[in-house]
């Protein structure tokens, strides 16, 4: 095992696919060190699912995927990156694997094939008892699909969909339908995959079956050639996806950190609300959806809530966020996730005699009956209250169980008719030991994942800056004050986690963002321009029309072809005028029309594009107040893929697109010239804070280990986020349209210290003391001042 390369100050995200291989990562390592990135970050590397663009459907753990440069494409990135000084962290996928093309994952072809029998049998998370003994594989149009299988070879084939015929099934010369009822799979109408499938898979995706890597022989397997990257000395850190999708997280960490010797290790975890990261967990820390809440609300103005709220209610939306998200993860339990609901609850028999009651609990329903195992209806309504109710992700019993008491307290709540049934669910969850307790915990952050991020965050649309990943959008803005609270506590907690503000998940851009946040200052304005919209391209659902509008101003100028697809999109998985699986073709035709409105009819477009307009100036301050913020604060920033310019992306794939590269290179050779780009639509001044910050902190890291809060006096004092990391001092405006109403900073001074500073950004020298902020940002909306000569 080599030794370890030092924790990375920086990272940069490159989504890794066909269209920029692992060949072409190579050639960029020299552009991104000139930016001043510490390390490169790669997605998926793997062998995925052929035409994968994200690379988290694995399908072999054996290789690089060809697709993606191979394993001789990860030498070469790996041997360009250390040549220029970069590290290299990978995203790994230990959770699932991918099973679209069964006849390319080979654990899966021979699970199909031989089913309890296979060498992989227990790989896979399979309930086979309840199967019968086959798998159930949700793939036919309807059950009376199964008369169009056909026999080819020694394959069963569905259209395009081919299954292998277990040996000796087919020597008598038998029909497909009788060779298919001889097989250790089932193939099922589709829609039985809400109640009836008997595999775990990555939350709702059936196209994604999960894996026990809890089991030494799994991990050993799926995890040999990710090891034999670190041995190698290609890969110096690791990032891990979704690890509350596994058995038991701490032990898989503290597996993995002992067959990599303690690499540097990043955990995809969503944090809700001040839910802190298990300190005994093997890793830095998480990949940083907690940071991006902190620096987006801090921009928002808290006035704008309650006018932004009067205008959700009057276009009747949702206004209540615990209530909706009740209701969008209860519709889930009893939708899309039934089959874990109800595999929890034959977990739970087993393991009981019936889920009978301890001796003398006070367990009765309300109509005095017994709680008994045989009425499975009530015991699987009872689980899908519970983990409705589930505050956050998931537990790591034995930690956790007060997290446990409030979902119970709160089912009972919502519903007291099933008291005794809690009760006895919740007697049985608290135990680690068990298998049902351990399955639940997998199964919370499903039902939170799916009920809230891929519904609610659709409903609730008065602010859509608010519903992205790892937030709460009930939580509308943050004070100067708990924003130097929070960061003082990373610094001290987990000063090497990242941050973040884009990455392949998230719903917006960081740039389309900013611009919403503007709309926090100008609610009434909004109001009036939803109000004439709906009258030019009503479509008959309001409550969208304000999340729709929202990112179209957000993302403009935007291209017709990324518009609509994001409208369907968002319109589908919000899940009320139309949805994926029951499409309202007239109410699609109707929002398609209204989204070649903004292209084609020359009243709605002068709209958009004057709203677009006022947002320009306001959206490109707080976007690099956003960027600066992230970048200077305590942790590692990551910058992911084009957004050293304005990354005005919306949800994937439209994140996913290619960047310009030639582009960014170009610019900044300009910068480095001498330029200071103008605060424009193309962003460069944006890669000029990006650029200049990550260098300072890679090539002068000492300056950034503290956090002290520096508080600004005077007319505009509460505009100004300002903190000193030990050397480095950050400046960032906020609210900037309220503080150009007031006609700017006026007298407001701030303290810098007694030594002469320069601002790393304009060459601009300041003798310390107390300085006028009007001065410090008088050529752009952000500072980062360092001593005189502290420059690199």
């Amino acid at each position: 095992m080599t030794d370890p390369r030092p924790a990375p100050v920086s990272t940069y995200r490159v989504q890794v696919r066909a269209a920029f291989d692992l060949h072409s990562v190579a050639e960029l390592t020299d552009y991104l060190a000139d930016l001043g990135a510490d390390w490169v970050y790669l997605s998926p590397l793997l062998e995925a699912e052929p035409g994968s663009d994200h690379g988290y459907d694995v399908i072999s753990h054996e290789r690089v995927d060809p697709a993606r440069g191979g394993d001789e494409g990860l030498v070469e990135a790996a041997n360009a990156a250390h040549g220029k000084g970069l590290g290299v962290l990978v995203d790994i996928v230990p959770n699932h694997m991918g099973v679209a093309t069964p006849a390319k994952n080979a654990w899966w072809w021979d699970v199909l094939t031989h089913g309890r029998d296979s060498r992989y049998a227990d790989a896979f998370d399979v309930d086979w008892d309840f199967g019968g003994g086959r798998l159930r594989i949700p793939v036919l149009g309807s059950a009376d699909d199964v008369d169009a299988l056909k026999i080819e070879g020694d394959e069963l084939v569905y259209y395009d969909n081919r299954y292998p015929i277990a040996p000796g099934t087919a020597d008598d010369g038998a029909d497909a339908r009788t060779v298919h009822e001889r097989q250790h799979y089932e193939l099922v109408d589709w829609r039985r995959a809400d109640y009836d499938l008997n595999y775990r898979r990555f939350f709702a995706v059936n196209t994604l079956a999960g894996i026990r890597v809890e089991l030494p022989e799994v991990f050993d397997a799926s995890h040999r050639t990710i090891v034999s990257w670190i041995r190698d000395g290609l890969v110096d850190g690791l990032r891990i996806d979704h690890p509350d999708g596994l058995a038991d997280p701490k032990r898989y960490l503290d597996d993995l950190a002992e067959a990599t010797a303690g690499r540097y290790v990043l955990v995809e975890k969503i944090l809700e609300g001040d839910e802190p990261l298990p300190e005994d967990w093997a890793t830095a820390g998480t990949t940083g959806y907690d940071a991006l809440g902190d620096v987006d609300r801090v921009l928002i103005d808290p006035a704008g809530e309650e006018p932004l709220t009067a205008l959700a209610a009057r276009l009747g939306g949702p206004t209540d966020w615990k209530a909706l998200i009740h209701d969008t993860k209860r519709e889930v339990a009893d939708g899309i996730l039934r089959s874990e609901v109800l595999r929890l609850v034959r977990t739970a028999a087993d393991l009981t005699d019936g889920w009978a009651p301890s001796a003398g609990s006070d367990a009765s329903r309300s109509d005095g009956a017994a709680v008994r195992g045989d009425d499975p209806e009530r015991l699987a309504d009872a689980v899908g209250e519970l983990l409705t109710c589930f505050p956050v992700y998931r537990s790591y019993l034995p930690r956790g169980v007060e997290q446990l008491d409030a979902a119970v307290e709160d089912a009972k709540r919502h519903r007291p008719d099933l008291a005794a049934e809690l009760d006895v669910a919740s007697r049985l969850l608290r135990d680690p030991s068990t298998a049902v307790a351990q399955r639940f915990q997998q199964t919370s952050g499903m039902v939170m994942a799916k009920g809230v991020e891929d519904s609610a965050f659709y409903r609730f649309t008065r602010l859509g800056s608010l519903t992205e990943v790892g937030g709460e959008p009930d939580d509308f803005a943050e004070t100067v004050e708990r924003f130097h609270e929070r960061q003082a506590r990373r610094q001290a907690d987990w000063p090497g986690a990242m941050t973040t503000l884009s990455t392949h998940d998230t719903k917006r851009g960081e740039d389309v963002r900013a611009r919403i946040d503007v709309l926090s200052e100008t609610p009434e304005e909004w109001a009036e321009t939803l109000d004439a919209l709906e009258r030019l391209v009503g479509f008959g659902d309001p409550t969208f029309a304000n999340l729709l509008w929202q990112a179209t101003v957000g993302a403009w100028p935007i291209e017709r072809d990324r518009l609509q697809a994001y409208a369907e999109k968002a319109s589908k998985e919000a899940g009320v005028s139309t949805t994926w699986t029951a499409p309202d073709e007239a109410f699609g035709k109707r929002l398609t029309a209204a989204v070649d409105a903004v292209y084609d009819d020359e009243t709605v477009a002068t709209l958009i594009e004057r709203v677009s307009a006022g947002l320009d100036a306001p959206g490109w301050s707080n976007g690099l107040s956003m960027k600066l913020l992230q970048l200077a604060a305590p942790g590692v920033p990551d910058v992911y893929q084009g957004s050293e310019l304005w990354e005005q992306s919306l949800v994937d794939p439209d994140n996913r697109r290619p960047v310009d590269f030639a582009l960014r290179r170009e610019l900044l050779a300009e910068i480095d010239q001498g330029a200071l780009p103008a605060l424009d639509e193309v962003g460069a001044a944006k890669l000029l804070v990006v650029a200049k910050t990550l260098r300072l902190k890679r090539d002068r890291p000492e300056l950034f280990t503290g956090y002290t809060p520096l508080t600004a006096s005077g007319e505009a004092a509460d505009h100004l986020v300002a903190f000193d990391r030990g050397g480095a001092i950050a400046l960032a405006t906020r609210l900037p349209v309220g503080l150009a109403e007031r006609g700017g900073w006026g007298d407001t001074v701030v303290d810098v210290g007694s030594a002469p500073v320069v601002d790393v950004f304009t060459d601009r020298e300041y003798q310390g003391g107390e300085l006028r902020v009007a001065d410090l940002l008088e050529h752009y909306p952000v500072a980062l001042l360092v001593e005189v000569g502290g420059k690199p």
